[in-house]
Order: structure tokens, then C-alpha cells, then sequence
């Protein structure tokens, strides 16, 4: 991994070979998948830190963005009501946009310690579902259950409205 985000920056060639292979193995998995009768396939990594992104955004969709639209190309061909959900922990408010166009429908965990998900449900409620939004760094871990329960109660009202909500901690 570490060889590949230095060849993304330094050995194009080298970077988009990689890519390449990784994105015909991924895609014959996703049609398979899909093929089987799945409801969810999930996707993704960590590209989000507690701050920002970990690689500039422009980086990201010049590279992770067309290999996991690929894979959820493949599978959503195959099975057009399977349903793509997206793990990133940290701040991706940057690329939400680009995760709705390529075709998540489930953006997780939406970690309250990094965004805000009442405000990420105003601003893509509409188009996205959302997994998570119960902090492991916060209320979790140093919450009263009395706490967790108003935390809960919170997020329905907030970012359930409506519907789309899985509510959960933020990570299993």
C-alpha cells in the first residue's frame, strides 16, 4: 500500500497498473456477488482523519474514485436493487458528492467526533442512507446510559426523519 500511494504521485504507470488488475479482480467479485442474491456489498477504506482527508481530494478522484465506481458499476449491472454502502472513517464532506454520482447508497459510519450528520442528512438526506452516526470516541465510551439513550433519541429525530438511518456506534 504504502509503494502505491507513492506511485500514485511519482509512477503514474506503475499506479494505474496496479489499479488495473485491482480493478478486474474487484469487478468480477462485485458481478458474482451481486449474482448470489446479496442485498449490500460494501466498500471502501479509511480516507478520512479526524481533521480531513488523508490525501488530497483531487488525488482521490483522480484515482479511488473510477475503481470504485467500476466495482459498483458491476454490481448495480447485475442486480440494479443491490445496495452499495461506503465505509470511510474522519472527514470526507469533500468527496459525498462524488460517492452519490458513482452511485453509494449507504455512507458509513458518519462519525460524529469528525462531521455532523444532522448536517450531512440536510445536505444529502435525499440521495444517501446513512450507518452509524452514534460516537465510539464520545458518547460509547465516556457516555452515561442515560446519555446514549438521548444520543439516540437525538439522531432519530435528526437524521432519521425521514428514513435512512441505520443507527448504530460509528464502528463495530
Amino acid at each position: 500500500m504504502d509503494n502505491l500511494l507513492v506511485d500514485m504521485m511519482t509512477d503514474e504507470d506503475m499506479a494505474q497498473a496496479c489499479f488495473d488488475r485491482l480493478v478486474r479482480v474487484k469487478v468480477e467479485m462485485c458481478r458474482r456477488i451481486a449474482a448470489a442474491g446479496v442485498d449490500i456489498i460494501i466498500y471502501g477504506d479509511d480516507v478520512g482523519t479526524q481533521k480531513a482527508m488523508m490525501m488530497n481530494p483531487a488525488l482521490w478522484k483522480k484515482w479511488i474514485k473510477p475503481v470504485t465506481q467500476a466495482v459498483i458499476q458491476a454490481a448495480k449491472s447485475v442486480n440494479p436493487d443491490i445496495l452499495c454502502y461506503y465505509h470511510s472513517d474522519g472527514v470526507i464532506n469533500d468527496i459525498i458528492p462524488d460517492l452519490i454520482e458513482i452511485g453509494v447508497d449507504i455512507l458509513n459510519p458518519v462519525q460524529p467526533e469528525c462531521m455532523d450528520p444532522a448536517e450531512i442528512k440536510m445536505l444529502y438526506g435525499d440521495k444517501l442512507s446513512f450507518w452509524g452516526t452514534i460516537g465510539t470516541q464520545t458518547t460509547m465510551p465516556f457516555g452515561s446510559p442515560q446519555d446514549v439513550e438521548n444520543t439516540v433519541a437525538e439522531r432519530i429525530k435528526t437524521v432519521g426523519c425521514g428514513g435512512g438511518l441505520v443507527i448504530a456506534p460509528t464502528h463495530l
